[in-house]
């Protein structure tokens, strides 16, 4: 199973998607002029004045709910890996696929909210929606849809649930176990898979408002804990703090494990955590209730700031200056060997042992309820994010238990993910998402180059702003962009309304 997931992964993550998303995130800052830089004071203000309604809920909320996608293991273990596999350097590259993807973020998201439909007194959209009805190739947009189902109904799920029991057996230790027809399984592993299928259970049976209403409470306390125990340890260090920076800086260029290995995880570990290009971000952002599309796209290119350059840096800092942390060379040799060969890399562990270095006997525990945190509120986020594609195939194909089969095999492989090892777990997931960030970078590529959705209402919107507007409009008709019904229907009403008073 090991060989088999090592292999597809060598196909999928070849050094043409390490380029592409960059690339993709390159070009989308020169032909928005670094939208991500610009509109950066505009963001904070959307942030905190959206507001719910009915079908959708506040940008706020749409953050909150996106960034439990994009706040997760990977900020932790993620982060771990990729300084254990990539070396010190590999962190100067998550730090370069954050900034370019910002920009990528916006153009997703924004393509998500002008092409996204009401289904139910519920708004849905996404990368399937906006392929469809800008690209016309609705067979491309069923691919990516099944695409999107397997990878958050099946295998993130199993990382981020992974991921939790892997820092939840560091705490109580592996010792005491079973055997069971998955295998020798602790009971640590098995008593919190229990717990989780349980509790993700009661909230995906409430709906997207439970999602966001729990993920809006949990996601600013958990980012702001962790980040508040980074500080403290980073100050503690603070001496250490130039050399770490200069060695991030150093080891991008000419790295200790291959400029290959440095680029590749660096870039596959941003993606996987900030999931710019990915095409998850958009699923939030077109749930979104919003005056412009272009406001949405604003806010949800400023949550991959706050997810790699915030948490992620946080996590890489901690590592560094503490000195827990192996990099791995060819074969079974060390590069860099600081803790027990024996310590997975793969998992939260170097983290864990980077904030007991400091809070001994706190690090393990710590890390473990703020992975559990972090991690269970990504998996809310893969369900909402299954659950939208699954909603826009039952546009075409009847299924009346779609919801209810999907809920019940997300359940079960977060269930196994739990017990399962480490390194498959997390290669199943970078298959998950390899495939969907091929299928939705090439296609807002291809969608731009046809009719520049995003970048047209990005003009708009900064049209309005100049001109003082007091209330935002979105006609998408004047602007040349075909089959937003949800914004032509809105504006006719609006207009209807306007002429009857």
């Amino acid at each position: 199973m090991q060989e088999i997931v090592n292999t597809l992964n060598g196909y999928i993550w070849s050094s043409a998607l390490i380029y592409l998303c960059l690339g993709a995130g390159l070009f989308f800052t020169v032909v928005t002029r670094f939208v991500q830089i610009r509109h950066f004071s505009e963001m904070w203000r959307l942030l905190m004045s959206g507001k719910s309604s009915e079908q959708g809920i506040s940008s706020f909320q749409a953050l909150a709910v996106s960034l439990s996608g994009r706040v997760g293991a990977g900020n932790i273990a993620g982060v771990a890996a990729a300084i254990g596999f990539g070396g010190p350097g590999a962190v100067f590259w998550m730090w370069v696929v954050a900034f370019f993807g910002a920009a990528t973020a916006y153009i997703e998201s924004t393509n998500a909210q002008i092409y996204k439909e009401e289904h139910d007194g519920k708004y849905h959209g996404g990368p399937a929606y906006y392929i469809e009805k800008a690209m016309g190739q609705k067979w491309y947009a069923w691919i990516f849809a099944i695409a999107t189902i397997l990878a958050t109904g099946i295998m993130l799920p199993m990382v981020q649930s992974n991921t939790i029991g892997t820092a939840i057996e560091q705490v109580f230790g592996s010792e005491d176990v079973m055997s069971t027809a998955f295998g020798v399984i602790s009971y640590a592993k098995l008593y919190t898979a229990t717990g989780i299928v349980l509790l993700l259970g009661f909230i995906i049976f409430g709906g997207i408002k439970r999602i966001a209403h729990f993920t809006q409470v949990v996601v600013p306390f958990m980012a702001l804990a962790y980040i508040l125990i980074s500080m403290v340890i980073i100050g503690l260090h603070i001496d250490q703090l130039p050399r770490v920076v200069m060695l991030i800086i150093g080891d991008a260029f000419t790295p200790m494990a291959g400029i290959g290995a440095a680029i590749g995880w660096g870039v596959k570990r941003g993606v996987y955590s900030n999931e710019a290009g990915q095409g998850t971000g958009p699923h939030a952002a077109a749930a979104a209730e919003v005056e412009h599309p272009a406001q949405q796209g604003l806010v949800q290119a400023f949550s991959v700031y706050i997810d790699t350059l915030f948490v992620c840096s946080a996590t890489a800092f901690m590592i560094l200056i503490t000195g827990t942390y192996n990099v791995h060379g060819a074969g079974e040799t060390f590069i860099v060997q600081n803790l027990a060969a024996d310590v997975i890399t793969n998992g939260p562990a170097y983290t864990q042992y980077a904030v007991d270095s400091v809070f001994t006997g706190i690090g393990k525990p710590f890390v473990a309820i703020a992975l559990f945190f972090f991690a269970f509120t990504t998996l809310l986020a893969y369900y909402f994010i299954a659950e939208n594609n699954v909603y826009y195939i039952k546009r075409t194909l009847k299924l009346p238990a779609g919801i209810f089969i999907l809920k019940a095999v997300l359940i079960s492989a977060t269930f196994y993910g739990t017990i399962k090892a480490a390194n498959i777990a997390w290669g199943i997931g970078d298959i998950g998402v390899g495939l969907m960030a091929w299928l939705n970078i090439i296609g807002i590529i291809i969608i731009f180059f046809m009719s520049k959705p995003a970048l047209k209402a990005l003009k708009d919107y900064e049209r309005q702003q100049n001109e003082g507007v007091e209330k935002f409009t979105f006609d998408p008709k004047s602007l040349g962009i075909d089959n937003a019904t949800f914004w032509e229907e809105r504006l006719e009403k609006s207009n209807a309304d306007k002429s009857q008073s």
